[in-house]
């Protein structure tokens, strides 16, 4: 291993610029975690710091600022080696101390138990961990993805359930924090392992369609860079996407395993400068290509709920094929990678600050990005839960893993829900004494039931009556959202201690 060399490549990868002062920071950090782990060796026989140098590697390209990459590399140093915390703390911080220390603790979750005691625990302290700091989970991530990358080092049994555990978790934590490129990876690794039929099978399928289909795509590109310049449209980057295998192997189960039937198997990227550009070009192209009815999807007006924006339309391509297209802008693009890492690559050059980028808003701030909407919820849904397992596990599943809708107050204000919410979800969403008071609903304009189904875009107005004190305990029936029955719950235990008092 040349030391020098590694520093280079991590300092290379780096998707934002670093000053003078922050690589020498980076490099300190590079150059302890060498000495520490000196004479240390991975299963595989190679230097265990090799797995410090990717782990740092990984977060320098997903654009993370110098604390995290000195994070990185120091994350094993307390744990596995004769250096302290202390000392860490000593020499880069307590901002960079305070983050390997979140990393250390999330390791030391031991498998004891079932199968389910040990994923709600994993869960509870990944889910903690993000609430308090961001990055910690993002090193984490990086960590579990190095491993995931040098698995075949470990006994067999070993390695199923460290690729279970990576996708049922980290993939899925991936995804919420819409890391698009780390949560794919991890599924097509951890699919590698547990279903190595499919997996194999997925592969021919990539072998024989997409590399067809990504030769059939090349000329498409240039057609597409011709005409669209001919336009007087600016194109920052044209390209090709393929579908990550696992994603494919999904995707091809709900269509019969019909290749045929799946049209975003490959994808033309587009990447323009400004938003009205995006709109310019899916003009542009569907008056040289029909669109397919109904596939025409804006996620730049209506981003997803992990921040992600783009233009998806599918059209009936040259030769009378059928392929989709993404048309977006460089920031939208790397929030589509990179998810809430890529707040840390845009630098406010005037004031040495960052900007933040939440939901495709941009928020004037200056110091690091803070925590999008949903990782506060966070906190204060775990308050709300406390340690019911039940409760916390089926909250996750709904609240946090499943997909996620979009809903308007009639000023405009958008309220962010699980799939198959409610008005009271909804209302509770809005403030509590909201939820309490509310009688009836209505949905576009419409009166609608209390336990009616939310779509996505719709508009909705709770309909409160003043004198109305406590909610329907017949709520709890059908409300989806853990902070809503959390808080129907509390008002029922205070309505019957009110009750029993009265008595005595």
């Amino acid at each position: 291993m040349n030391p020098k060399h590694e520093l280079d490549n991590i300092l290379k990868a780096s998707r934002r610029p670093f000053s003078t002062e922050e690589r020498r920071f980076i490099e300190e950090a590079f150059t302890f975690a060498v000495q520490a782990h000196e004479g240390q060796e991975r299963k595989s026989g190679e230097p265990y710091v090799t797995h410090s140098i990717a782990v740092a590697k990984i977060l320098a390209d997903m654009g993370m600022d110098k604390e995290t990459l000195a994070a990185g590399l120091l994350h094993d140093v307390p744990e596995d080696t004769e250096h302290t915390l202390e000392e860490v703390s000593k020499r880069f911080g307590t901002e960079v101390a305070s983050l390997v220390d979140g990393i250390t603790k999330l390791g030391k979750i031991k498998l004891r138990g079932s199968h389910e005691e040990y994923f709600l625990e994993n869960l509870r302290k990944m889910f903690l961990a993000m609430a308090s700091d961001i990055r910690v989970v993002i090193i984490k991530l990086a960590d579990r993805l190095h491993n995931m990358r040098t698995l075949d080092a470990l006994p067999p049994e070993k390695r199923q359930r460290i690729a279970r555990e990576t996708m049922e978790i980290f993939a899925q934590i991936a995804n919420r924090l819409g890391i698009s490129e780390i949560k794919g990876e991890l599924e097509d690794l951890s699919f590698r392992y547990l279903d190595p039929e499919h997996y194999e099978e997925m592969r021919k399928v990539e072998e024989t369609y997409i590399r067809e289909g990504k030769s059939y795509l090349e000329r498409v590109m240039q057609q597409l860079r011709k005409e669209l310049e001919g336009d007087g449209i600016k194109i920052i980057a044209i390209d090709g996407r393929t579908k990550h295998l696992y994603r494919l192997f999904r995707k091809l189960e709900k269509h019969d395993m019909e290749v045929s039937r799946v049209y975003d198997l490959i994808a033309v990227r587009i990447i323009v400068p400004e938003i009205v550009d995006c709109y310019e070009t899916l003009g542009a192209v569907h008056k040289r290509y029909r669109p397919l009815v109904g596939r025409i999807k804006d996620y730049i007006s209506l981003p997803k709920p992990n921040g992600y924006q783009s233009l998806h339309t599918t059209v009936f391509g040259p030769e009378g094929r059928i392929f989709e297209l993404q048309i977006r802008t460089q920031k939208m693009h790397d929030e589509a990678e990179y998810g809430i890492a890529a707040h840390w690559i845009y630098t406010e050059k005037e004031r040495g600050g960052w900007r933040q980028f939440v939901f495709g808003r941009k928020a004037a701030t200056t110091g690091k990005p803070k925590e999008v909407a949903w990782v506060a919820q966070l906190r204060e849904w775990q308050k709300e839960v406390g340690r019911d397992d039940e409760e916390f596990l089926r909250g996750l599943k709904i609240e946090f893993f499943k997909n996620h809708i979009f809903a308007f107050t009639p000023k405009g204000d958008i309220i962010e829900l699980p799939e198959e919410a409610t008005p009271v979800d909804f209302a509770y969403a809005i403030h509590t004494e909201v939820g309490e008071h509310a009688v009836g609903a209505k949905i576009d304009g419409k009166m609608a039931p209390l336990d009616s189904v939310i779509k996505n875009g719709q508009v909705v107005e709770i309909l409160v009556a003043k004198d109305r004190k406590k909610p329907n305990a017949d709520w709890l029936r059908f409300v989806k959202t853990s902070s809503a029955k959390a808080k129907i719950r509390r008002a029922q235990r205070e309505e019957d201690a009110e009750r029993e008092s009265g008595k005595k």
